[in-house]
């Protein structure tokens, strides 16, 4: 016999809390070992996630919409029925020292007044996918996986579920629409890990009559939290004129085929650092991080606010056109919140491209991790006077790198950029190969 204390599961390296989405499951309920109970927003995406044990769920001490530090308890559940009301009034001395959180987490408040448990709890870790299964003849289907099945076009009611009690996952649809299986998550039972509270001084907030705050999203928070952690790097930013005449032809010639610009960038960035590995490395206390592959992040505006970076993983190897489709498929799950971490956390160079909203230069900020990220501006049709005196119209673009200076120096930001040039102006066929 025992209660169990149900933990907010780290999701990414750096998360540091999660937000409830919702409840796929409420007290009373018998949950069985991998059965989907809440869906987790991370900082980036929604994750559906299971139990590790079965049991009943007890109570729930974070409500769908709130918040709490990883590794502090969000539902109890308890092993037997008998349990359950047990599980409630210790549950009601963990409401004060668990409190759910919008903000940074406070130390937890003394338990002293709680009720006694005869039980002592152990701890469980969620998991990842699906619904109590039913007595009907209709297929249960995870919230994830009547998502992807919508999104894919999968009639769920031809499949047969993988899952407990032939219930239908989010594997099942990836499986036969032909994707690869998305990995769930599955943690191993640990204690909660304490998160450091850190306070700053902070000047109180005159709301002005008629003014209102609207709280970040987790999305936002997170970009903000990152983009704290830049200020500790010491930048410096390179600029390039490009003429992308050639490449507007090219473009011209490929859109029709499915082929986006930012697929033609991003391809010729990458053919670009397999010659220049130092701008694709990043720092580390040990020294200079070579990554294994050139895997190129690219900004993406959220509906809601905020950006995400999906990652074109290994970008160098691919034709342009899976390049593309690719693209697609990651910027459609992105918008859906529906990216495994490791798509939008894996990046080793960063594209920012503003130009396609008329942006003619501006400067980006070097996201943690990276040795530097590329700001686009818009192609425009630019005067340019030659070495003899003539002058002629050529469509030109400018760029900027921002890049890390303990890894990268000036030198191989400004071959990179040249090299780049070259490549887009001269060679741009090259990129169809």
């Amino acid at each position: 016999m025992a209660i169990r204390e149900v933990f907010m599961p780290a999701l990414s390296s750096t998360m540091t809390e999660g937000k409830i989405v919702s409840w796929q499951k409420s007290p009373g309920d018998k949950v069985e070992k991998g059965e989907i109970v809440v869906v987790v927003e991370s900082d980036k995406a929604d994750m559906d996630v299971e139990t590790f044990y079965g049991g009943f769920i007890a109570t729930i001490i974070v409500q769908a919409g709130e918040s709490a530090p990883v590794g502090s308890a969000i539902a109890l559940v308890a092993e037997t029925e008998a349990e359950i009301e047990t599980a409630k009034q210790q549950a009601q001395g963990k409401s004060s020292s668990v409190a759910p959180t919008t903000a940074a987490p406070t130390p937890a408040a003394t338990t002293q007044n709680a009720a006694p448990a005869p039980v002592a709890p152990t701890t469980t870790i969620l998991r990842s996918d699906s619904a109590q299964p039913t007595r009907s003849e209709r297929p249960v289907v995870s919230p994830r996986a009547r998502k992807l099945a919508k999104e894919y076009g999968i009639a769920v009611e031809t499949l047969q579920g993988t899952g407990p009690n032939g219930r239908i996952t989010a594997d099942d649809i990836s499986t036969a629409a032909g994707k690869a299986p998305t990995p769930v998550i599955q943690s191993q039972p640990a204690n909660p890990v304490a998160v450091p509270a850190v306070t700053h001084p902070v000047a109180p907030t005159v709301i002005a009559a008629g003014a209102r705050i609207v709280p970040f999203n987790t999305l936002q928070a997170a970009v903000n939290r990152n983009m704290v952690a830049s200020l500790a790097i010491p930048t410096f930013r390179v600029g390039y004129t490009i003429e992308t005449n050639s490449l507007d032809k090219l473009y011209k010639q490929v859109k029709s085929k499915g082929v986006t610009m930012t697929a033609l960038l991003a391809k010729a960035v990458a053919m670009t650092l397999a010659k220049h590995p130092i701008v694709n490395a990043c720092y580390s206390d040990a020294g200079v991080n070579h990554p294994g592959g050139i895997n190129i992040a690219v900004a993406v505006a959220m509906p809601d606010g905020g950006l995400i970076t999906p990652v074109l993983q290994n970008a160098d190897q691919l034709d342009l056109y899976s390049l593309s489709r690719m693209w697609k498929d990651l910027v459609d799950r992105a918008r859906i919140k529906q990216l495994q971490p490791q798509e939008y956390s894996s990046g080793t160079f960063t594209i920012s491209n503003l130009g396609m909203l008329g942006v003619d230069r501006f400067d980006a900020i070097l996201p943690p991790g990276t040795g530097a990220i590329l700001a686009v501006g818009a192609s425009q049709p630019t005067v340019v006077a030659s070495e003899e005196g003539t002058f002629a119209i050529r469509r030109q673009m400018q760029v900027n790198m921002t890049s890390d200076h303990r890894v990268i120096y000036g030198a191989d930001a400004a071959n990179f950029l040249k090299d780049l040039a070259l490549l887009l102006e001269t060679n741009t066929q090259s990129l169809t190969l």
